[in-house]
């Protein structure tokens, strides 16, 4: 895909013979980071909870679901991300890239001082303990693929949020959640680099999608919607199978710098040389 004449020529992203599983890929940053992968030649399983047709719709749109499969599944428990996990390995045999993308962030603001244990637990659980399952999982059949000099075993990226580094008024649930997965990463990192296996995390900024109670947050804001790419997936009407490679620009299109879009974490991560020392942490300030 040739680069847009308004960007400055950036990484050329190839993920060709890859196969990634993004949670949570129906819309918003999922569904941005799903075009992405596809552009750049994966093959890309993503999950989705209730949004059978938009799901269905980025399936046709990114190839069909030989190369682009959407998979129905709650993620709520650590057994449920194991089971999208398992789904997606019987589907493509195997699994090079975890992007864990879902969340859940209660659109009604409640101090902690009234917040309900239940509100608590439900976010806790969407948000914390399903993704122990999809990272018990994906480590665990990532340590069985071969460890060759100057490649990786898997990559594993976990979606964050800047709550998870400074707070939110209002929504201390979804704050420590993502702050609970930032602390992960570091963990990851230590516990797999060594092994191969790289972990990143990233905080991006509130992104534009549908409101919706099982999302990460839907703010309505006056600025463009802040996903990955998200303007070379716009631009995409085929329904053929994409490029096996996509450029990138520089710069981040709606989002300014680099740091601010989910995409460029991914990007950095994956066009970063993979025979790194252990204990990498790519946690993107």
């Amino acid at each position: 895909m040739p680069n847009d004449s308004k960007f400055t020529p950036g990484v050329t992203l190839s993920l060709a013979g890859r196969t990634a599983l993004v949670t949570g890929g129906s819309r918003g940053i999922g569904a941005a980071t799903v075009r992405l992968f596809r552009q750049a030649g994966a093959r890309v399983a993503f999950s989705y909870r209730a949004a059978r047709p938009q799901a269905e719709a980025l399936s046709t749109e990114c190839g069909g679901p030989a190369v682009c499969l959407p998979i129905q599944q709650d993620l709520a428990t650590p057994e449920d991300g194991e089971a999208l996990v398992a789904s997606t390995i019987k589907s493509f045999g195997d699994l090079d890239i975890l992007i864990v993308n879902h969340g859940i962030w209660p659109p009604v603001e409640a101090n902690i001082a009234t917040m309900s244990a239940a509100q608590w637990r439900r976010t806790q659980a969407i948000n914390v303990d399903s993704v122990f399952g999809l990272v018990h999982a994906a480590a665990a059949h990532m340590l069985t693929r071969p460890l060759h000099s100057g490649s990786a075993r898997g990559h594993i990226v976990l979606i964050a949020s800047s709550a998870g580094q400074r707070g939110e008024a209002g929504h201390a649930d979804y704050a420590a959640s993502k702050g609970a997965l930032i602390s992960l990463t570091k963990s990851l990192s230590s516990e797999l680099a060594p092994h191969g296996i790289y972990a990143t995390s990233t905080p991006p900024s509130p992104s534009a999608v549908p409101a919706t109670s099982t999302r990460s947050p839907a703010l309505s804001s006056s600025s463009a919607p802040r996903s990955p790419a998200s303007s070379p997936a716009k631009s995409s009407t085929s329904t053929a199978a994409p490029s096996s490679s996509v450029d990138l620009p520089a710069t981040a299109p709606h989002c300014g710098v680099p740091t601010a879009c989910p995409g460029f974490a991914l990007i950095s991560e994956f066009s970063t040389k993979e025979n790194l020392s252990a204990g990498p942490v790519y946690l993107i300030q």
